[in-house]
């Protein structure tokens, strides 16, 4: 019989617009709860913030708690004071405190679970923002041996994990981003769009993309557009400045955060997905687009290649022209571009938000063995 385990899951990340690490908890919550048939799990989710508020409706079965505090300063206080607990915030007993980032939650007595997306901040903390800058790569050695267990999103992290922080592969739970609920489209796209999504930040090597459509368009005048969706941070404002410019002005487009509806009509006119990424922890996009039928392009860094598996194109993220002559490939070449789409079908369908939450299920109940 399954045990009953109390859980607290920090939700703070789905509050605003829902990217990679704010989608991950958004979907798997909504899992959770719908895999919860016997009520043996008891989940509560916890926000704070000072101007964002956590709305209903919730999944059912699922409990919230949320605090007017600002982010910034919970954050400093739990990372490095180690302090309040999450009892002493909630003023409720839990069996697990699980943080969907790679530092853990303070508590008094519960078994405390990380999610580590990926380990990027070790290597290119210039990358990231500077809260992560000050906190992540100086703490999270000793965060993950304290960790009662660690959850990842696929099994290139996992590795990373277990051999750059010295984890046991017993302590870690692989629980993937699932498909999304998104009727694939019919027929392929011949003209349209090319689509990019992601923040737009150092680590997606936008400038990248950027040398290698230039190269398209030299090649090829009457290349589709080139669309960015996702929102851009400010390490990017250097890259994005080449759009002022030829050959790039007036040919590429930036639609800062989409919803998913809106997003979903995106790929629904896109003719290639482009991910020039430097590193993935996963690779949701690529899901995305196979799940609608969009050809993908992407890089062989991190779990791209094992998110994509056989149904796309992977290229060095250093080649520009590798990359463009990847893109050239899936629009001049009709019969390819078409395998890739059913490939992908195929491919997306192993990925399952349910199956995921299983997995979660039981990452809870090593974690409270792990600490009785």
């Amino acid at each position: 019989m399954t045990q009953h385990v109390r859980v607290l899951i920090d939700y703070r990340p789905a509050l605003r617009d829902r990217t990679g690490v704010g989608e991950w908890v958004h979907k798997i919550v909504e899992a959770l709860a719908s895999t919860n048939q016997d009520s043996s799990l008891e989940l509560t989710l916890f926000s704070c913030s000072w101007k964002d508020r956590l709305h209903p409706p919730l999944p059912h079965r699922v409990d919230s708690i949320d605090r007017r505090l600002p982010v910034r300063l919970l954050n400093y206080c739990w990372h490095r004071l180690e302090w309040p607990p999450a009892e002493a915030l909630t003023k409720q007993q839990f069996d697990v405190v699980h943080s969907p980032h790679p530092l853990l939650i303070p508590t008094r007595s519960a078994a405390q679970v990380i999610t580590i997306h990926d380990l990027d901040f070790l290597d290119h903390p210039e990358r990231t923002t500077a809260e992560v800058r000050r906190d992540y790569p100086q703490l999270v050695k000793k965060h993950v041996r304290r960790a009662s267990h660690v959850v990842v999103p696929s099994h290139y992290t996992a590795k990373q994990v277990e051999q750059r922080l010295s984890v046991s592969p017993e302590a870690i739970s692989i629980c993937p981003n699932g498909a999304p609920s998104w009727s694939p489209r019919e027929p392929p796209r011949k003209r349209g769009h090319l689509l990019f999504v992601g923040t737009l930040s150092p680590r997606k090597n936008i400038k990248g993309l950027f040398e290698a459509y230039a190269q398209l368009l030299r090649r090829r005048p009457d290349i589709p557009p080139l669309v960015l969706a996702g929102q851009p941070m400010a390490s990017a404002a250097e890259t994005l400045a080449m759009l002022d410019h030829p050959p790039l002005r007036g040919r590429v487009r930036c639609t800062g955060y989409l919803k998913k509806d809106d997003l979903y009509r995106y790929y629904e006119n896109a003719c290639a997905l482009i991910l020039p990424s430097l590193d993935e922890g996963f690779g949701l996009p690529a899901l995305e687009a196979m799940t609608v039928g969009v050809p993908v392009v992407a890089t062989n860094r991190g779990a791209l290649p094992e998110v994509l598996g056989n149904a796309g194109l992977l290229v060095d993220p250093a080649d520009p022209t590798a990359l463009a002559d990847a893109i050239e490939r899936l629009l001049v070449e009709p019969t390819l571009a078409s395998c890739c789409v059913e490939r992908g079908r195929v491919q997306a369908i192993r990925y399952s938000w349910v199956a995921s939450a299983r997995a979660l299920r039981q990452a809870y109940d090593k974690a409270v063995a792990c600490g009785s």
